[in-house]
């Protein structure tokens, strides 16, 4: 059974930056999308970014990209996501997904497998 434990949340001021880690076990993730999904209150879940295991192709929303890098080590089965410039609509409860089987990455009903998710707040 695949399970996923994300950590590394907390509060922070505007320009700051937080790195999560995502921790997976239960499978062998080498052709697993590995992706981190965001939600704020009273809006829905939105796609971060995602990272194809084996190949480590990297997909970013635009709202992120040049400021948040997703990554993986093979050897603790971690997903990473170190989050630089950080902004106070940054904001929300972060979810690491996975699946092996994705048509569209952006699309949280694609992905199978959730964390508890972490909560990240950025102060002005």
């Amino acid at each position: 059974q695949v399970q996923l434990v994300e950590s590394g949340g907390g509060l922070v001021q505007a320009g700051d930056s937080l790195r999560l880690s995502c921790a997976a076990s239960g499978r062998t993730f080498s052709w697993y999308y590995m992706a981190w999904f965001r939600q704020a209150p009273g809006k829905e879940r939105e796609f971060v970014a995602a990272i194809m295991w084996s190949s480590a192709n990297t997909y970013y929303a635009d709202s992120v990209k040049g400021r948040f890098t997703i990554s993986r080590t093979n050897a603790r089965n971690t997903v990473y996501l170190q989050m630089n410039s950080l902004k106070p609509e940054d904001t929300a409860v972060y979810y690491c997904a996975a699946d092996s089987r994705i048509t569209t990455i952006q699309a949280p009903n694609e992905y199978d497998y959730w964390g508890q998710g972490t909560q990240v707040t950025v102060s002005s």
